[in-house]
């Protein structure tokens, strides 16, 4: 049974894999019946009435009427599941729980179909091909919901990754550790931490999954021959995340566009949006059961790959794009916490959007030997219709003429200063820095260059002087 404190918790944590808010009982009553049946075929969950989905406690009242409606509504799933309905007072204001356990009995069914937690969502599934895909068998347990009983919380937890989760996911107050964690659902009841918590919050998780890191590779030309850089990453999935992309912006060609005062805008060869998706989408929903694969980034001459081991359930191929389901909905839903996923099932059509916007084509999605693959075309050569140009050995910097919209690639940080001093004589080394984004320091080594070749000039005082062209 909640107490007010822990209703309080729960709140201001938001709504999640765990708990769903109603600001009061809704005219039909099956819709909280859909609710447990989700929570009882996931982990469990509470269902709290009285609380906007803002999060805040605003309080209702059932009647018996109502309490009886909802408790004969209940009694549709099949098999039976018992839960809990009691009220709250907290600070004065009652809040109803359904507190739902995690069903033994899966799959529980309600008039035919069975609904599953999906973040904060509640997914329905109607087909007998469905439901044998996504339980795999009736005592399915997923793989980031089996406890990790070899984890020292205290020792092996990673305060900085937590710290930032509790940013990002707007988690504040004076609430301890243990305890956002229990809200989460990433302890077990006895207090145990599961394999979704180790995966997200482990300083070392590769430590106990040996399988759990992010392997990125550059080839040279279009095939796996011949290997130029090849890193390994582990650590927690979002730092996997963050190290995968920025290694992937090593190996793309970006352009600069320069307009008057303001500040450089960056234009990638590919759009940087499709490898937030692709990646997040490969960490969330990979089989981290098969232990003899890892996920892979691939970039060759002409494309980028992004892979994971296990292709596409079932119950989503038919619909592809439009329906989401996930291997690990522990995992997805703390990268949902923290707004890294924006929507279900959107992932794919905004990477779909975001290459056609940029004139390249529409990313391809393969399901080949067990694995789930997204391929991303590089525009080709002297595509003049992309403006930008292929390289093998890395990030080639260039300069986007504002007037005719055409990029020198040759263009080096020297031209461009030269470029922004001709238009804007006097400019003051600082400003420079800010219009070319580099810092101070690097930002005088242009221009003490600029100054051995004679092209320009410092003139004035050295508080308020300027460059210009000598």
């Amino acid at each position: 049974m909640l107490t007010a404190e822990e209703i309080i918790s729960l709140a201001k944590s938001g709504e999640g894999y765990n708990a769903d808010f109603k600001l009061k009982v809704p005219s039909k009553v099956r819709e909280l019946t859909e609710e447990v049946c989700a929570f009882a075929n996931s982990e469990g969950g509470f269902l709290l009435i009285g609380i906007d989905d803002k999060g805040q406690i605003i309080g209702t009242e059932i009647d018996n009427p109502k309490r009886s409606a909802i408790q004969d509504s209940i009694r549709d799933i099949s098999p039976a599941i018992h839960v809990d309905i009691y009220s709250v007072d907290v600070d004065g204001k009652n809040v109803w729980v359904i507190e739902v356990p995690s069903g033994k009995d899966k799959p529980y069914v309600l008039s035919g179909a069975i609904y599953l937690r999906e973040s904060a969502n509640s997914q329905k599934l109607t087909t007998a091909e469905e439901i044998r895909s996504f339980f795999q068998s009736s005592n399915r347990i997923y793989f980031d919901a089996v406890p990790c009983i070899k984890f020292d919380i205290e020792k092996e937890l990673d305060d900085d990754m937590f710290n930032l989760f509790r940013a990002e996911s707007g988690i504040s107050g004076n609430i301890s550790t243990h305890q956002i964690l229990n809200n989460l659902q990433v302890l077990d009841e006895s207090g145990v931490i599961k394999n979704g918590g180790v995966l997200f919050f482990s300083k070392q998780p590769e430590i106990s999954f040996h399988q759990a890191v992010t392997r990125c590779v550059r080839f040279k030309g279009k095939t796996k021959v011949h290997i130029i850089d090849d890193k390994t990453y582990g650590g927690p999935l979002y730092q996997q995340y963050q190290q995968a992309e920025k290694w992937i912006k090593d190996k793309l060609e970006v352009a600069y566009i320069i307009e008057g005062m303001g500040p450089r805008k960056e234009v990638w060869e590919i759009p940087l949006t499709v490898f937030k998706e692709s990646i997040i989408n490969a960490l969330s929903h990979r089989d981290y059961y098969e232990q003899g694969a890892i996920t892979m980034v691939e970039v060759y001459d002409d494309r980028v790959e992004i892979s994971n081991p296990g292709g596409l359930l079932i119950g989503v191929q038919k619909d592809f794009g439009k329906k989401s389901m996930t291997r690990n909905p522990l995992v997805f839903g703390l990268f949902t916490r923290m707004s890294l996923v924006e929507q279900v099932a959107s992932g794919i059509p905004r990477m779909r959007k975001a290459m056609k916007e940029a004139g390249l084509p529409e990313p391809t999605f393969t399901t080949d030997g067990g694995f789930f693959t997204v391929e991303f075309k590089r525009p080709q050569k002297n595509d003049t219709a992309n403006d930008t140009a292929n390289s093998t050995s890395g990030t080639t910097n260039g300069i986007i003429n504002p007037i005719d919209g055409t990029i020198n690639l040759e263009s080096s940080i020297e031209e461009i200063v030269l470029k922004l001093i001709a238009e804007n004589a006097g400019l003051s080394a600082r400003k420079i820095s800010k219009l070319i984004d580099k810092s101070l320091r690097s930002t005088m080594r242009y221009l003490d260059s600029l100054k051995k070749s004679d092209k320009i000039e410092f003139r004035g005082a050295l508080k308020n002087g300027g460059y210009y062209l000598k």
